[in-house]
C-alpha cells in the first residue's frame, strides 16, 4: 500500500504564492507518475499537473500552465506544488495522487489540503 500526505495549503490574499508538498511512503515503487487534482465546492475534480516518478516529464493543464510548477525530491520521496499569482478561482481543496505502475491510473490519494485565496 502507498500513503501519501499532504500539506502546505492555506489561506492567502490573491496574488501571493503557497508550496504544496506530498510525502510518499509504503510501496512507492508501484508508483510511475505522481500528480496534483484540486476539486472547488460544487465542481468535478479537476487534473492540474503531472510528473514522471524520475523527474525529467510534467505535464500542466491549461488554466494553470505558467503558475504552477511540479516537481519532486526522490531523496525525500516528496512531490511539491508551486503555486503563483494565486487568484480567488484557485479556492479548493488540494491533492496529490499517484498514478500506479501495472493499473495506469491514480490509484493512491491523499487526504487533500485546502486552499484559499482572498480578494
Amino acid at each position: 500500500q502507498v500513503q501519501l500526505v499532504e500539506s502546505g495549503g492555506g489561506l492567502v490574499q490573491a496574488g501571493g504564492s503557497l508550496r504544496l508538498s506530498c510525502a510518499a511512503s509504503g510501496r512507492t515503487f508501484s508508483i510511475s507518475a505522481m500528480a496534483w487534482f484540486r476539486q472547488a465546492p460544487g465542481k468535478e475534480r479537476e487534473f492540474l499537473a503531472a510528473i514522471n516518478w524520475s523527474g525529467d516529464s510534467s505535464t500542466y493543464a491549461d488554466s494553470v500552465q505558467g503558475r504552477f510548477i511540479i516537481s519532486r525530491d526522490n531523496a525525500k520521496n516528496t512531490v511539491y506544488l508551486q503555486m503563483n499569482s494565486l487568484q480567488p478561482e484557485d479556492t479548493a481543496v488540494y491533492y496529490c495522487a499517484g498514478r500506479n505502475m501495472l493499473l495506469q491510473r491514480y490509484e493512491y490519494w491523499g487526504q487533500g489540503t485546502q486552499v484559499t485565496v482572498s480578494s
